[in-house]
């Protein structure tokens, strides 16, 4: 079991920039991917970035290259999201979850946590 909690959401200007956190319970953290998701009103839940298990290997959506790092200290039960070059069309609730597979995919992914508001005025 991994209960996972959100941080660092807030309302920033255009190309100003965030770091969301998540904070992990729970033994079995170190096994699982970590995914960031988020989901604007209206629409789907979308793929943001993904972290494996030692931190070695990272993934991003198109839409954030360049912009977005992620990353992990599994010593600490903790993985980031620094967003660099916000756009108003990042705004969404954030979403940090664990899980193993297709990282691209919500489905693959068995712990969610609350969510953190992301809003980015232009």
């Amino acid at each position: 079991q991994v209960q996972l909690v959100e941080s660092g959401g807030g309302l920033v200007q255009a190309g100003g920039s965030l770091r969301l956190s998540c904070a992990a319970s729970g033994r079995s953290f170190n096994l699982y991917y970590i995914g960031w998701f988020r989901q604007a009103p209206g629409k789907d839940r979308e793929f943001v970035a993904a972290i494996s298990w030692s931190g070695s290997s990272t993934y991003y959506a198109d839409s954030v290259k360049g912009r977005f790092t992620m990353s992990r200290d599994n010593a600490k039960n903790a993985v980031y999201l620094q967003m660099n070059g916000l756009k108003p069309e990042d705004t969404a609730v954030y979403y940090c979850a664990a899980g193993s597979g297709d990282y691209l995919s919500p489905r693959s992914y068995y712990y969610w946590g609350q969510g953190t508001q992301v809003t980015v005025s232009s």
